[in-house]
């Protein structure tokens, strides 16, 4: 299947008598408008199709119902204007993830380090939608409260992790894929009682969205395993974040990178 059958069995599928259909061929993209709840959302294509080699009919099944799902939850918005505080969850992104909707409207977000940032989403079950400053009034809750709400929220998601080790280094592997695995590095409490098992220097890498790394770094060796792994995830990852790691000491984040011959430079070094 191709970019333009897939669309096709989309509009089979969801009809278009509600949606306006965009197709994008040069950015392999559909945009979705909503024709009586002026909102509206963008669909990349590969993806699907990705998961449509291997999971065949259940892939367009899964990405019809979190259309359908999304714009249920849009409808509820416009009319309860209510919105669960429990369901925010923050949402590490790069730095270059663009901070304004297709619809101009800016983001709510947080800075975090010099390569990620912090968005904040509403959980809608199978998917999640970003929040913009002109969703509060409609939800009637201020970004301050938002806020609050994901880092209480963060900190009820499970952290248990797999442990490997790499020529003599250490490294943990949390992988839920429950949308939030590298928002846990924003688990203040999970990573000290991590940094208290730790025998080398504590690295934490977040490639992409769906895992985190821990390293227990206990020799030069351990730097060029690390280097090598989070490329590894940040090339695969469906929604990559940042290809660089992290030192982690006393709470804070020193984003490092690995050079040739085992050399460590930090990046605040480089500027």
């Amino acid at each position: 299947m191709e970019s333009p059958q897939l669309v096709a069995e989309l509009k089979k599928r969801l009809g278009e008598e509600l949606f306006d259909w965009s197709f994008d061929e040069k950015t392999d993209k559909v945009r979705l408008d909503h024709k009586t709840l002026g909102q509206g959302m963008d669909i990349s294509l590969p993806e699907i199709l990705a998961k449509y080699t291997t999971k065949k009919e259940a892939a367009i099944e899964e990405v019809v119902y979190t259309i359908e799902q999304t714009f249920r939850a849009m409808a509820r918005e416009q009319s309860e204007g209510f919105v669960d505080l429990s369901l925010m969850y923050p949402i590490i992104r790069s730095t270059s993830f663009p901070q304004q909707s297709n619809e101009g409207h800016v983001f709510v977000t947080t800075d975090h380090t010099a390569e990620t940032r912090i968005f904040y989403a509403l959980d809608l079950g199978t998917t999640y939608r970003l929040i913009d400053e002109s969703m509060l009034p409609k939800l009637n809750v201020t970004a301050d409260q938002i806020r609050e709400a994901a880092r209480f929220s963060v900190k009820k998601l499970p952290t248990v992790t797999k442990r490997d080790e790499v020529r003599g280094n250490v490294f943990y592997f949390l992988n839920h894929n429950d949308g939030y695995d590298a928002s846990r590095i924003l688990n203040d409490t999970f990573l000290k009682e991590m940094a208290a098992q730790i025998e080398g220097d504590m690295t934490v890498s977040v490639p992409h969205q769906d895992v985190l790394i821990i390293g227990d770094i206990r020799n030069e060796v351990g730097y060029d395993v690390l280097a090598q792994m989070t490329m590894h995830f940040f090339t695969v990852g469906a929604v990559p974040i940042t290809s660089l790691s992290f030192v982690y000491e006393n709470g804070e984040f020193e984003p490092i990178f690995i050079l040739a011959k085992n050399k460590v430079k930090k990046e605040q070094d480089e500027q």
